[in-house]
């Protein structure tokens, strides 16, 4: 059977439905790319790595598909038809089985790459295929490849722009991938109907189109419950609040009295022990600091860090600049959070500005008199800025000749050349520095980088606020480091943006945990 109708003198088949697949097809495979990436990024981190990974191993098996096009003689609408069910039920069910490869059968990497090549080579059998029952109609190679390939581009722009602007925030990942194989089953049913008298074995296509639509419309309807099932797996307690912001995944975890708050699925604080964390973060800069009239803090968008500022009446503003406004809103409603960080963020002397941290410090004319830097650890590109030399040299030029700045700076024991590599990126931009370090229950030891533009005293320190753990008989003690701890100071390399070593500092660390 050919291309043509069965009958000879049929008119010229209608290739517009046939471009308008290329169109679709190309922003479904695309997508496929891009959940891929995120989740293996948002399980893993270093996103730079899992994306690498990913399109490098899925243009691979793009061409492994598209080799094998060859093969494929005749009856190429069965053949399209075919790849589009089965490339719409895998990348429907990528999401879920990413995840449960991840959280119950602990075996992540076979699953991600076994998805990546079954997708990868689909797609790369799509293209060749449709081109070619393009042209037998057409009879016109030129004008069928530029056709083609301008759906096809045009398409992809339009599926890597919808996938984190519009998919993502508002259907998550799961959501996301059974939506986009239902399009590509759609798209085979478009072709079912529209060429029937094309296709040889018609009859068994539209039972499998039904069934396969059926399957991935009932995934689609109960994502939600396979998320909370997954992600349930994921966190040790009950999950009492999930949201897909536009930035970042948030979830709330609850068990008896202990609230955990994680993005990205990193633990940000336990309200067990996160006054510990607070303590040390804020006192020692506030009470080195000769003035605390300005204060500015970089991250903390659960309020807690603000919580412990607060406590210095002297304090005349507090500049707030978190990126994500939503974690914020929900810090400052929900009756639990706000129970814990004591309503700091509808007090009046707070300020709350939504903006990268970086782009903050580039445009703002403010000087502050602290900086509390209190960001999420560098696990990624976008957060490895943010401790680099540049980024601290728009701190120096922020801060007050006689300001403190105090930065978290990751663990000194579990992450031992990350933590010394942030001390020496601070050096390097002119400021002198000391360390500090506190055991929080909930995540391990955790370090803190103190700095100035001036040399300063750290037995000077006093704690003349209300604290839960910290006090002067104590605080120094939180200035002393073991030798295990100390082993890769003089070995680690400066981080900056062209040479992000802290990323694979930080890696090389948490991996080996």
């Amino acid at each position: 059977m050919t291309l043509k109708s069965k009958d000879s003198n049929s008119e010229k088949m209608n290739a517009t439905s046939l471009l308008f697949a290329v169109f679709i097809i190309a922003i479904c495979g695309i997508i496929y790319e891009l959940i891929i990436g995120a989740i293996s990024s948002y399980l893993l981190g270093d996103s730079v790595k899992q994306y690498s990974i990913t399109i490098g191993l899925f243009m691979s098996a793009m061409g492994i598909g598209s080799y094998m096009t060859k093969r494929f003689q005749r009856n190429l609408f069965d053949v399209f038809v075919t790849i589009e069910l089965f490339i719409g039920l895998i990348g429907g069910i990528s999401a879920v089985f990413l995840f449960a490869s991840y959280g119950y059968f602990k075996v992540f990497y076979i699953v991600m790459y076994a998805t990546i090549l079954m997708i990868g080579i689909l797609v790369g059998l799509e293209i060749p295929i449709l081109t070619r029952i393009i042209e037998e109609n057409e009879n016109n190679l030129r004008i069928t490849i530029a056709n083609v390939l301008s759906f096809d581009y045009i398409g992809a722009l339009i599926g890597s722009l919808a996938f984190p602007l519009i998919l993502l925030p508002h259907l998550g990942h799961i959501k996301t991938s059974f939506f986009v194989g239902f399009i590509n089953i759609m798209v085979a049913n478009i072709i079912i109907y529209k060429y029937a008298s094309y296709i040889k074995r018609i009859k068994l296509f539209k039972i499998l189109a039904m069934l396969f639509t059926i399957f991935i419309l009932f995934g689609f309807f109960t994502a939600d419950e396979t998320a909370n099932r997954i992600e349930n797996n994921l966190y040790r307690d009950q999950i009492i609040y999930r949201s897909q912001t536009k930035y970042q995944k948030m979830v709330v975890t609850k068990h008896r009295d202990d609230i955990r708050l994680f993005l990205n699925g990193n633990i940000q604080f336990s309200s067990q022990d996160e006054y510990r964390y607070h303590e040390a973060l804020i006192h020692p800069a506030m009470s080195l600091s000769n003035s605390h009239s300005h204060v500015l803090i970089l991250g903390g968008g659960d309020g807690l860090a603000a919580r412990e500022v607060l406590k210095y009446e002297n304090v005349k503003k507090i500049t707030l600049v978190d990126l994500d406004p939503e974690v914020v809103e929900f810090c400052r409603t929900d009756p639990l959070i706000k129970d814990l960080n004591q309503d700091s963020l509808d007090h009046e002397k707070l300020d709350i500005i939504h903006q990268d941290a970086y782009k903050f410090l580039e445009v703002t004319d403010q000087i502050f008199d602290v900086i509390i830097v209190d960001l999420p650890d560098p696990n990624n590109e976008s957060l490895n800025k943010l401790y680099t030399n540049l980024f601290y040299r728009l701190i120096y030029a922020k801060l007050t000749d006689d300001g403190m700045i105090c930065i978290q700076s990751t663990s000194p024991y579990f992450a031992e050349e990350s933590y010394w590599c942030i001390r020496k990126t601070v050096e390097s931009e002119g400021f002198y520095t000391s360390g500090h370090h506190v055991y929080v229950p909930a995540f391990g030891d955790w370090g803190f980088t103190l700095a100035s533009k001036q040399k300063f005293n750290q037995e000077a320190i006093t704690i003349s606020v209300p604290t839960q753990y910290l006090n002067n008989d104590i605080v120094q003690a939180l200035f002393e480091f073991g030798d295990d701890e100390m082993e890769k100071k003089e070995q680690v390399q400066i981080n900056s943006l062209t040479h992000p070593v802290l990323i694979s500092y930080y890696q090389k660390a948490w991996n080996s945990y």
